[in-house]
């Protein structure tokens, strides 16, 4: 194996690459605003670990108060149950200790989950006093009601509900050991793919509780060995119900049942069954508002239903020849002279924006428009007739909040600072907790003020000591076009001074999939370890974004429909060009990595574009579209059954015979999301093809590794793999 140089600036270390928080994101999350907005309250490591605290935060006086600490078994993922584990995938949760909270709407109370049961707060500095307990299974998305005296949630997949100040659960629904089926979670494909991990919704009034009963028996078990254990007994193996394209989904139910209990009401949803019961939310005088999206996803009907009879009636469809994209961009309206409207977002124009809509569905005007997008609502102010959001108005890459009236009229910048902001807006709507953070700058957190965006409390600027030893330097963003002139945007990460001015050995760093955008004028970009390790080993790391990639419209993303891993590895393989041209990169040694649609890119550019990528790293990477679940595949594929060809295109086993350079494949063998069956086909159609490759197994690991030694090795392995091949 040649080693390269030393960097006279090596200082990143495997270990660098592989501890989480990365470098400068070891800050506060889950940032809330009490109900009578005196305090904030978020969870913090103050040894910058992923172990979390409960803090809270006095604008007032700007003091800092520690307000609970985790139990000491709550510092571990070994005693998690199976169903909380599965539940941290879904939510790609790392953190520890601590890993939620929530106020109640009313009062000072706090809700707080912790290994043994559930706890309240009555008061911040309170003592936490348990409400319910896990010993007779784990409880799951516990939540107050809108008045702060009950609390919702689901254990051994049936919905309980017990006062706030402690006493007597009440089981509110039954028969789901014997029926096999779940109420008040939502399944999978919900939770993985839509967006909504939650299964149950309180009324207004906190007297009744809507809940999704959850069909999965005839869905067939998809059975996972845990083949790195000593022992064969209990927890040896899992069963899921797994929905591959093009068959049989979970089945919904949508029904509403008092919070003291008793006979269910089920909403009429139609007589098919095949359907995705997509957002359930409660109008303000107590009707229902649920999202139905058809099977094809390019239906989506808003519905109001009755709690006390099940009847409905249709509010707006939007239809889309591409694709639906969910969101969470709907409010309704609650004050004259608005009262019974709502706030609804549309990609009706090929771009999400926002519109102001009156109680028949009907368009009162558009609220934002333009070549951008909008992100997330923010707000409401009903009172002053402004709704704040945040949306790319001024870049594709970066992030800002914003402010448009009721009335219609000019779009109003709020954020100042250029890069990418998150919001959390206060009850009164006055300010706003702003992280902030930007190629140049980690994250930051400030309370700012609605009206002029200036600066009212810094709770969060604290300066990361592994920022000095690293010195991390920011990519350098770069713009390009396709060879059908397609604007695209990309990020390169030089090899320092030492390794003279090029060409040099090649990397690409891809994703490449829907839904997904790499290239943003953020942090997550500078601490990027593995590409800034890399570069300090001599290579040029490149980052591309290419067609099919999120923030760029519906057209930019819909070019990929029925056809994956064709026009994406067409946009790399024109990315590796320019470089190119460019004289960045040696045209003989260009390699690539990714994970998930990435590790599925990375083998696809080996396998179509042999003469360009000579080496690949595919990290549980699908391999072949019939093996991956209902909604992500066939909102982009259609099924197997109606896109027979672009299946068999987009799977890299068609293309392995022309794949010339070196792959290594790595897989968790209890990923339940992308299965290793996926990298075992592929290495069937390898060796049939007697192609060579390496193979990285880790046997206790999901789709992401969760274990530190785990991480450290597979750096180094990857390290290793590119310094031997490029």
């Amino acid at each position: 194996m040649e080693t390269p140089l030393p960097s006279p600036e090596s200082r990143i270390t495997l270990e660098d690459i592989a501890t989480y928080p990365l470098p400068g994101n070891a800050i506060p999350v889950a940032l809330a605003f009490s109900p009578d907005d005196r305090l904030v309250t978020f969870l913090h490591s103050s040894e910058g670990s992923l172990v979390r605290q409960l803090y809270q935060f006095e604008p007032q006086t700007g003091e800092q108060h520690l307000l609970l600490t985790p139990p000491a078994d709550g510092a571990s993922e070994e005693n998690l149950s199976l169903e909380e584990k599965l539940r941290r995938e879904r939510q790609r949760q790392l953190g520890l200790g601590v890993t939620s909270y929530a106020w109640a709407k009313q009062g000072s109370q706090l809700l707080v989950p912790l290994p043994d049961g559930l706890y309240v707060v009555d008061e911040p500095g309170a003592k936490p006093r348990q409400v319910a307990s896990s010993k007779g299974g784990a409880l799951l998305d516990p939540r107050f009601s809108p008045d702060g005296e009950w609390i919702a949630y689901v254990q051994q997949n049936e919905l309980f509900c017990v006062p706030a100040t402690g006493g007597a659960c009440c089981q509110l629904t039954f028969g789901a050991q014997e029926s096999g089926k779940t109420h008040g979670l939502a399944e999978f494909i919900a939770q993985e793919e839509m967006g909504c991990s939650e299964g149950f919704w309180w009324s207004p009034d906190g007297e009744l509780l809507a809940f999704k009963e959850v069909d999965e028996t005839h869905i067939p078990i998809y059975r996972i060995l845990h083949q790195g254990q000593d022992s064969v007994g209990e927890g040896a193996q899992e069963d899921h119900r797994y929905p591959f394209a093009g068959q049989a989904n979970a089945r919904d139910r949508l029904g509403v049942v008092l919070r003291s209990g008793g006979d269910v009401v089920w909403m009429d949803l139609g007589p098919d069954e095949d359907f995705y019961l997509a957002r359930v939310d409660w109008f303000p005088e107590g009707s229902l508002a649920v999202q139905i999206e058809n099977r094809e996803q390019t239906r989506l009907d808003l519905m109001c239903f009755d709690p006390q009879t099940g009847k409905g009636n249709l509010v707006l469809r939007e239809s889309n020849e591409t694709w639906i994209n969910l969101h969470e961009l709907f409010r309704p309206l609650k004050k004259a002279p608005y009262a019974g409207y709502f706030v609804w977002a549309s990609e009706r124009t090929g771009f999400c924006h926002l519109y102001l809509m009156d109680a028949q569905g009907e368009i009162v005007r558009p609220l934002t428009s333009g070549e951008w997008m909008v992100d997330s609502l923010e707000g409401v102010d009903e009172e002053r007739g402004v709704v704040y959001f945040t949306g790319t108005l001024d870049s594709p890459l970066e992030c800002h909040l914003y402010a448009v009236l009721l009335e219609g009229g000019n779009v109003r910048r709020i954020t100042r600072q250029p890069g990418t902001h998150a919001i959390n807006m206060d009850h009164g709507i006055n300010c706003f907790i702003d992280t902030a953070h930007s190629l140049e700058q980690p994250p930051q957190i400030g309370l700012y003020s609605l009206a002029d965006g200036s600066l009212l409390h810094m709770i969060y600027n604290q300066p990361e000591p592994r920022l000095e030893r690293l010195r991390l330097q920011p990519p350098e963003m770069v713009m390009l076009h396709s060879r059908d002139g397609a604007k695209l945007y990309g990020a390169l990460y030089r090899p320092a001074a030492a390794f003279g001015k090029g060409p040099y050995p090649t990397i690409v760093s891809v994703y490449g999939g829907p839904h997904a955008q790499m290239v943003v004028n953020g942090w997550g970009m500078t601490a990027a370890m593995r590409a800034q390790y890399l570069r300090e080993q001599g290579f040029l790391i490149f980052v591309l974004d290419n067609r099919g990639s999120a923030h760029r419209g519906l057209a930019f993303e819909g070019t990929i429909k029925h056809f994956l891993g064709n026009l994406e590895v067409q946009d790399q393989v024109d990315g590796v060009h320019w470089l190119v041209e460019q004289e960045l990169a040696d045209p003989q040694r260009v390699g690539i990595y990714g994970w998930s649609y990435g590790g599925y890119m990375a083998a696809m550019c080996l396998a179509r574009a042999p003469e360009v990528f000579k080496a690949a790293v595919a990290g549980a990477p699908v391999t072949a579209w019939d093996g991956y679940d209902t909604h992500y595949t066939e909102r982009y594929m259609g099924t197997p059954q109606s896109n027979p060809d672009g299946y068999r295109d987009g799977s890299v086993m068609t293309h392995v015979e022309k794949m010339t350079g070196r792959l290594m494949l790595v897989h968790g063998l209890i990923d339940e999301n992308v299965h290793f069956r996926h990298t075992a086909r592929l290495i069937n159609a390898l060796i049939q093809a007697r192609k060579t490759y390496d193979l990285l197994l880790f046997p206790d690991e999901r789709h992401m590794p969760r274990r530190l030694a785990d991480r450290v090795f597979m750096e180094e392995q990857l390290r290793d793999f590119f310094l031997k091949y490029l």
